[in-house]
């Protein structure tokens, strides 16, 4: 697939085949989440790759009781941990959210480019999704994603975006 047709047609998809995910598919993903950039290369970041149906269905509830969720054949899960470095003079302790968005939009675009559907979730329980993963205290979450097979059609291209003249100054404010 065309990398600006990934773009344009990448989509929230909130709706899953069981089928799962082939391995070399899955490899290509998770390689672009690795190979993305971090600041000074520290990739502070982890992922873990839920496939247990009874444990997706947990992250779900944790995720705000949204079963889409835990009805994909994968569940990403990304997290990472302070880097001590206060990236623009405030973002202190959670500046490594930053190089973890990073991973996790190249892992979204890559899936979007193997014909897989993701949808990048907010909403969640930081300490229950730590729990129920294992990850120790010192990490906290940044981001879930279902990944697998959309049921149905969803990646159309939307207009439901600002134009360039809403979002674009030049030189200053």
């Amino acid at each position: 697939m065309e990398f600006y047709e990934a773009l344009r047609t990448r989509r929230s998809v909130r709706s899953y085949r069981p089928d799962p995910v082939p391995q070399d598919a899955l490899d290509r993903v998770l390689e672009a989440a690795r190979i993305s950039p971090s600041g000074s290369n520290r990739q502070p970041w982890r992922f873990i790759l839920v496939t247990d149906p009874g444990l997706r269905g947990e992250l779900a509830a944790a995720c705000g009781d949204q079963e889409f969720v835990g009805e994909a054949p994968t569940v990403v899960v990304a997290y990472g941990h302070d880097i001590r470095y206060n990236r623009g003079g405030y973002m202190g302790e959670m500046s490594f959210i930053l190089d973890a968005s990073i991973a996790f939009t190249h892992l979204v675009l890559a899936a979007r480019a193997e014909g897989l559907g993701t949808c990048w979730i907010g909403s969640f329980e930081n300490g229950k999704v730590k729990e129920l993963l294992g990850i120790p205290d010192d990490h906290d979450v940044v981001a879930v994603s279902p990944l697998g097979y959309p049921e149905g059609e969803w990646f159309e291209e939307t207009d439901r975006r600002k134009p360039l003249a809403e979002i674009i100054s030049m030189n200053t404010f």
